[in-house]
């Protein structure tokens, strides 16, 4: 492939995020996104067939969420060592620094949270699929009785998604300041806390 295709392509998957974090998922549309991205619509049937193709790729890039290395770092080995209890500190700690990264990302889910469609439902079934991964390659010796830790696990990721996006009209949630870094420590250790006594 052309490296100006490439670019191309990559600026394409780019303004997926653009818009829908911009418009919603009401909002998004070939003409759309071909305006953000600067390019003719045509493009976009060219390079992926189709907006459906173009979403599945935007779901699997990184500029909607992150890989599993940037979740855990360098030390995948080590990390996978470790107690039960200690393998999801780790993984929730990593996924929660990765999404503050993410601003766009964070404004699709809110998005995502009052508006369902096929699109939606395709980025929620990207991060599943992402979140099974984890499970079985981090958690493949985790057997029935680990269910209620895995449980809290996926109650955590969905508090501190809700705070992500909370924080992006708010300042404060619980006492919890969300527009500075003591907050987000607080955040944090309260994650550390649940798993340690989970």
């Amino acid at each position: 492939m052309g490296r100006d295709k490439e670019q191309t392509r990559q600026r394409l998957i780019e303004a997926v995020g653009m818009a829908l974090s911009e418009e919603g998922f009401q909002g998004l549309g070939v003409n759309a996104v071909a305006r953000i991205a600067g390019v003719d619509k045509v493009l976009i049937y060219r390079y992926f067939g189709g907006l459906p193709e173009l979403m599945e790729a935007y779901g699997r890039s990184q500029a909607f969420w992150p890989s599993r290395e940037e979740v855990l770092g360098q030390e995948e080995e080590a990390i996978r060592a470790l107690p039960k209890e200690e393998r999801i500190e780790a993984v929730l700690l990593g996924l929660l620094d990765a999404l503050r990264q993410r601003p766009q990302t964070i404004e699709v889910l809110a998005w995502e949270a009052v508006q369902q469609s096929p699109l939606t439902a395709m980025l929620a079934e990207r991060r599943e699929a992402w979140s099974r991964e984890i499970l079985e390659d981090l958690f493949a010796d985790a057997g029935t009785e680990d269910r209620p830790l895995l449980a809290m696990a996926s109650l955590l990721v969905a508090g501190f998604q809700y705070l992500l996006i909370r924080a992006r009209r708010g300042t404060v949630y619980g006492g919890i300041a969300l527009d500075t870094e003591a907050g987000w420590a607080e955040v944090g250790d309260a994650i550390r806390r649940a798993c340690r006594t989970g």
